[in-house]
């Protein structure tokens, strides 16, 4: 099973910054479809984005329609880990951010990931936004 660690959260203004860092263990994140996944006080746990490695320098990535434009998914398969950029926060995305790691290896070429779909997630790291 691989183990998931996040950094990089904290306090930014709106309109500001964040990376977001998540390195594994265990296994390599080129060869399973890396998400993360955001939960803010009272509501439930949603999809944020998601990356999946086709080989070479192909990848797919998608978003969910809040973040698209704003956030961008990447990783450093030689350092085994996968980061979210994220840019122009709103007060809407303070949250903590959870890194997932698909429950199979293999790639995905569509669509978005699920909790269903995660056999592995981080501990979270929170990002607040502040006006």
């Amino acid at each position: 099973q691989v183990q998931l660690v996040e950094s990089g959260g904290g306090l930014v203004q709106a309109g500001g910054s964040l990376r977001l860092s998540c390195a594994a263990s265990g296994r390599t994140v080129s060869s399973y479809a890396m998400g993360w996944f955001r939960q803010a006080p009272g509501k439930e746990r949603e999809f944020v984005a998601i990356i999946s490695w086709s080989g070479g320098s192909t990848y797919y990535a998608a978003y969910a329609d809040s973040v698209k434009g704003r956030f961008t998914i990447s990783s450093d398969n030689a350092k085994n880990t996968v980061y979210l950029q994220m840019n122009s926060l709103k007060i809407d995305d303070t949250a903590v951010y959870y890194c997932a790691a698909n429950r199979r290896p293999g790639r995905v070429t569509m669509g978005t990931m699920t909790g269903a779909d995660v056999g592995s997630w981080g501990q979270g790291t929170q990002v607040t936004v502040s006006s």
